[in-house]
């Protein structure tokens, strides 16, 4: 694989030197694959987790082929028949018979095949009558289990399957991949309470069906060697405490952590400094300005009362208390918890457990936060 201009990637693959600890998750991961059992995987967004799968299904051994997709841009059942058949058709050698009876069995289906024009790489379009889909994929899962090596499907964002209008996806496509032995899967999702619906509903048909396996940040030791090693081996000097500084400012959040590094590092020259790392982060929030502007008129004045109140908190339990409501003129309990329910929904905050188990409240972008944040100290 070819070197990266700039070690800290912020999107995509590059290799396992690039790819920073999550150890216990990969070889957790790894067991679970070799040993034929599917696993669910959790996170918020921009933690890391396509990172992690992309690095699991690197390090599968041999005897092992995988299949990556990502469904979140997915509208319907049809769309998933596409990105499955695209997937397959770039991780299947055409060269071997299996290959090229799974070939044979999409070009049955009169695909459109485009070339990205960037990359290359072939994508599918097949155009099938109105209920056909779910057949097709059926059909490719069981030529899939005839192949020759074991298969591993990672699907991304698995919750968006709860967004199709067909009814039912999540009943049929059990029904379809239960008797598999020669395939087993990953399922990822950031939505986490929507993947908690899926899997741990008594009453939902993936209920106890895979190991659940929840990814959070990763150990700041760990994240510090890393960041200091890429620079060290750069010929650029960094501090462990200037390193300490950006990983508290970017919450140990990973996309930021990368996105913070990246942009230090192409500009640093030969160290790092405080000004140098702060600079460049008041560039990535002065891009997103006009972004975040946008945000403010898309939201109810209560909304954005309550966002902005999240943010200068930093972590919220307690959004509907007293001391909170009053702290902030945020008006009624009753208001709070109808703008938290909308800003949830909208994915502008999240909410997780700290390490005692007590629920919190968060602004998901971390640079919207750190944005708020400053508006508050100009008030």
């Amino acid at each position: 694989m070819k070197k990266p201009s700039n070690p800290f990637i912020t999107a995509g693959y590059q290799g396992a030197r690039y790819f920073c600890d999550r150890e216990i998750e990969t070889k957790s991961l790894l067991q679970n694959m070799t040993n034929g059992l599917s696993t669910t995987l959790i996170a918020i967004r921009r933690i890391g987790k396509t990172g992690l799968i992309r690095h699991v299904l690197a390090k599968l051994p041999a005897g092992y082929t995988s299949v990556y997709i990502d469904i979140l841009p997915t509208e319907n059942m049809n769309e998933f028949l596409n990105v499955l058949a695209s997937a397959v058709i770039n991780s299947i050698p055409q060269r071997t018979g299996p290959g090229k009876m799974i070939m044979d069995l999409i070009k049955s289906l009169r695909p459109v095949i485009t070339y990205d024009p960037l990359t290359g790489i072939p994508q599918v379009t097949i155009d099938v009558r109105k209920g056909e889909a779910p057949k097709h994929i059926d059909s490719i899962f069981k030529y899939l289990e005839k192949f020759p090596k074991k298969i591993v499907i990672a699907i991304d964002e698995f919750q968006q399957i709860l967004e199709y209008p067909e009814k039912n996806t999540d009943a049929w496509l059990r029904s379809s991949i239960q008797t598999l032995k020669n395939v087993t899967f990953i399922f990822s999702g950031s939505r986490q309470h929507l993947m908690d619906d899926l899997f741990s509903d008594p009453s939902r048909p993936f209920y106890r069906s895979t190991s659940l396996l929840n990814i959070g940040k990763i150990n700041p030791e760990k994240y510090s060697a890393f960041i200091i090693r890429h620079f060290k081996n750069n010929g650029i000097k960094i501090e462990k405490e200037i390193v300490a500084e950006m990983l508290e400012w970017t919450d140990i959040h990973t996309y930021y952590v990368q996105l913070l590094c990246n942009k230090v590092f192409a500009e640093s020259g030969n160290q790092v400094t405080s000004r140098t790392w702060r600079m460049e982060a008041n560039r990535l929030l002065e891009e997103q300005e006009l972004l975040f502007l946008k945000y403010r008129d898309l939201l109810t004045k209560q909304q954005w009362r309550l966002l902005k109140a999240i943010a200068r908190e930093g972590q919220v339990y307690s959004p509907s208390s007293k001391d909170f409501v009053s702290k902030y003129s945020l008006g009624s309990p009753a208001t709070v918890l109808r703008s938290l329910e909308a800003l949830l929904k909208k994915q502008m905050i999240y909410s997780d457990y700290d390490k005692d188990k007590r629920v919190f409240y968060k602004v998901y972008d971390l640079l919207l936060r750190r944005w708020l944040e400053e508006q508050y100290q100009l008030t």
